[in-house]
This record gives structure tokens, C-alpha cells and sequence, in this order.
């Protein structure tokens, strides 16, 4: 079954409000973990507006399952933040320091030498490599040549997409999955994945290893509890 990897940042977005320690992000994590979670995933920026640096090391104390560990490498904190935590998984991502959300995926093909090394560096430290790209054969093919274990197909337009015709939403995504199912390369997907259109990405794409969901399973999560939020996401991806 495909696993699924809560994304915690939007907890922390909360606790960082109020600039106390309510929720608990280390305990929600754990929580997470009870309730079904196969993995916490965490994307630290920065300007440490959700996740800071100084969680990494007790997450990972307490992470019993997988923890992800999202960031642009050529942030050089977040290289060294990475190293010395030594996740399950880093996946790559392409953001601004500014930006307020993923919007892209590399070009594997003008960013190829960077993130060969960049790869090479987090293998060296035994962690498990994924890229974020956009879902574009040719990206795909770009990835598989920097060296990465798998990688994350960045699910934007497929979300906002799905309810004008899913159908056609869909066909770009299983192009691009099943290009890297021919590669070897393993399979991840993320953002704006939510209840409405996830079974059906999972229904097109049955391969797919992991999914990332933060932002809309907190947002469900607040009208209908978060231990039967993650259980409906998980059946989501029973299929």
C-alpha cells in the first residue's frame, strides 16, 4: 500500500503564532504515528516561520516510523541541518527562500551537475535521495540521470485541475510515473493532494510509494479529528 507522510508544517505554523508551545509539534508527530501516519515529513525555511531548525534533532528522536526532510540544498544550513540528522529520506526541492509554498519542480537538465553532487552527497550519508519535478517526461528521464533514488511529483495541477476533468488531470502524471516505473526510480507524490482527488491519482498511478500531505489533512483534520482525518486518507490509498 502506498504510505502516507504527514506533512506537520501547518501545525507548527500555529504553535509559531502564538509563540508558545501549543500544539506540541513533537507530541502532534508522535500522535500522527498512533493514529496511522507511515512517515512525518517536514519542510524547515529559512526564516523559520513553521518548522525551525532546533525541531529536526527531536523529531528525530521520537520519529519511530520514516521522517522526510523537504528543503532547497543550496541553502547551505539546510545541507549541514540534513547531515547531521540524517533523515529516512530528503527530498530536493526547488523554493525560493522567500516563497511561500512549493510551486515547481527542478529542471533536471539545467540543474544536472548540482544535483548529481547534491545526491551523491546525501548517499555518501546513507539517506535516501527524492527530487521534486514537475510531471514532464523529459524532467523524468533528467532525474533518473542526477542519480536519485525516486522522486516527487509535484501534484499542483493535478489538484486544481481534477474537478474540470480529472480524466485529462491525470494523463500528464501516469505519463511521467510510468516513465520512471521503466527507469527504476521510486515513486512519490505531493501538494494539494486532499480527499476529494486522491484516490483516484492512487487508482491511475497504483505504484506510487508515498504520498505527502500536509496543508489539506490538517484543514480536514479541524472539522473531523485528526486520528479519522489519517484514517481516511490512508484508505484513500487502499486501492
Amino acid at each position: 500500500m502506498t504510505k502516507l507522510s504527514v506533512n506537520i508544517n501547518k501545525l507548527a505554523l500555529i504553535r509559531n503564532s502564538r509563540g508558545g508551545n501549543n500544539p506540541d509539534i513533537i507530541r502532534m508527530a508522535v500522535f500522527c504515528e498512533q493514529f496511522g501516519a507511515d512517515g512525518i515529513t517536514i519542510h524547515p525555511r529559512p526564516d523559520e516561520r513553521h518548522i525551525r531548525y532546533s525541531d529536526v534533532s527531536a523529531l528525530k528522536e521520537v520519529i519511530g516510523t520514516e521522517l522526510n526532510i523537504e528543503g532547497n540544498p543550496k541553502e547551505e544550513k539546510f545541507v549541514e541541518l540534513v547531515l547531521k540528522n540524517k533523515p529516512h529520506q530528503v527530498t530536493l526541492v526547488p523554493d525560493a527562500s522567500n516563497q511561500l509554498t512549493s510551486d515547481h519542480g527542478w529542471d533536471t537538465y539545467k540543474e544536472q551537475d548540482f544535483l548529481k553532487s547534491m545526491i551523491q552527497t546525501f548517499k555518501n550519508a546513507g539517506i535516501r535521495t527524492s527530487i521534486f519535478v514537475d510531471p514532464d517526461v523529459r524532467l523524468v528521464e533528467g532525474a533518473y540521470e542526477c542519480g536519485t533514488d525516486r522522486i516527487e511529483l509535484y501534484t499542483e495541477a493535478y489538484a486544481s485541475q481534477y474537478s474540470k476533468g480529472k480524466e485529462q488531470a491525470i494523463e500528464a502524471y501516469v505519463k511521467a510515473a510510468e516513465r520512471a516505473k521503466e527507469l527504476g526510480l521510486g515513486l512519490n507524490a505531493g501538494h494539494d493532494l486532499s480527499l476529494e482527488n486522491l484516490a483516484y491519482f492512487k487508482t491511475c498511478i497504483p505504484w506510487l510509494e508515498e504520498v505527502s500531505i500536509g496543508h489539506a489533512l490538517v484543514c480536514d483534520s479541524l472539522m473531523l479529528g485528526l486520528e479519522n482525518t489519517i484514517q481516511l486518507y490512508k484508505r484513500c490509498l487502499k486501492g
